[in-house]
């Protein structure tokens, strides 16, 4: 159903690397990010907020504008989570990624929708777009850089600053 999927890759396996989510949430988050990645933003996943919460997936644009997708691998995940409004406060869009047989109905209409597996993702709805001020945004943006360039280095020299 989704774009670029290829016959080879039906034996990819997906891997849960933090333990804390299932695999098809992991699913779903590889797909998402794969398609951030090909319209050109630069992702982190499980990006921690300011207030402790923990973002699922973050998309920084080549523009700044930054985009929060809020993973969801089932019916009783999404009415379980009430955490998701806080995120308005942390990005300029906010998505739903969900797999095709999610009953998209119960997703709120102002945010976006995206429809995942683990090859790919589509955008099927926009969200309303809620402008960050230009302080959150430095913020955001000196989060998002930081952990990144942790992650990167922790990833190449594992026991540097132990």
């Amino acid at each position: 159903m989704l774009k670029g999927r290829l016959a080879e890759q039906e034996d990819d396996p997906v891997l849960c690397p933090d333990g804390r989510q299932s695999p098809a949430a992991a699913a779903l988050q590889r797909g998402v990010c794969r398609t951030l990645r090909t319209l050109g933003h630069s992702v982190i996943t499980e990006l921690t907020l300011a207030g402790g919460r923990r973002a699922d997936v973050v998309g920084l644009s080549p523009s700044g504008d930054i985009w929060i997708v809020e993973i969801k691998s089932c019916l009783a995940d999404f009415q379980a989570d009430a955490k998701w409004a806080d995120y308005y406060d942390h990005c300029d869009r906010l998505y739903f990624a969900v797999a095709p047989d999610f009953p998209h109905e119960v997703i709120p209409e102002e945010t976006g929708l995206i429809l995942a597996d683990r090859f790919g993702a589509e955008v099927m709805r926009e969200p309303d777009e809620f402008r960050l001020t230009a302080a959150r945004r430095k913020a955001m943006t000196l989060c998002f850089a930081r952990t990144a360039a942790l992650r990167l280095q922790r990833a190449l020299d594992p026991f540097c600053g132990e």
